[in-house]
């Protein structure tokens, strides 16, 4: 028998297919999504990913029936380049993986609001908009805010932004399309005021 206080985030794993290297990280950022608790969510490795390090989307065989039925797969490339280093996924600092699988499970909080017409207009937007692009993962980033997630989403920016040494072109790109540190920081700042 599990013990559960040895592992509290582990009644968050109902419906979904994690890998164990990431197991507790991806358990953790699952923590703060209440309602994901009974989606059905894939976790897998992959190496098909366009410029990015995780992709999250509906599951294609899903998107027949009723979009309360829909479930979705987290693509998370198995190597990341740090420094000019490959480095395993799950050796990433684990504060890092919670901010970047948080940001995903925020896709999946946006995506789970439309019907399945709305997302397939939404797949062709993406490929096709840049605005649209900056949009999308704007609300990922907020989705993440609104459920606590501001401090990892915090680590992970830096993380890629100052630590990772990432090329200035990969640089650029993510300042363009994310919430900034800054912005991110008078979000929280503003929230927290109100409380």
């Amino acid at each position: 028998m599990l013990n559960m206080e040895n592992r509290p985030h582990e009644h968050f794993s109902l419906l979904k297919t994690i890998p164990s290297e990431i197991r507790e990280v991806t358990l953790r950022a699952l923590s703060f999504y209440p309602a994901l608790k009974n989606v059905k969510i894939d976790f897998v490795y992959s190496d098909n990913i366009r410029k990015s390090f995780m992709q999250a989307q509906p599951r294609l065989t899903s998107m027949y029936g009723s979009s309360k039925c829909r479930s979705y797969i987290i693509k998370i490339r198995r190597v990341f380049s740090l420094n000019g280093d490959k480095i395993p996924a799950h050796d990433l600092p684990g504060d890092v993986l919670v901010g970047w699988i948080g940001h995903e499970l925020g896709h999946i909080m946006d995506y789970m609001r439309k019907n399945n017409w709305s997302m397939i207009i939404f797949g062709l937007n993406y490929y096709i908009s840049r605005s649209f692009i900056i949009t999308a993962e704007r609300a990922a980033d907020i989705y993440a805010l609104n459920h606590g997630l501001g401090g990892y989403i915090l680590t992970t920016k830096e993380f890629i932004l100052k630590q990772a040494g990432m090329s200035e072109n990969y640089i650029k790109r993510i300042k363009s399309l994310y919430l900034p540190p800054e912005e991110i920081m008078v979000m929280m700042d503003d929230w927290l005021s109100e409380d």
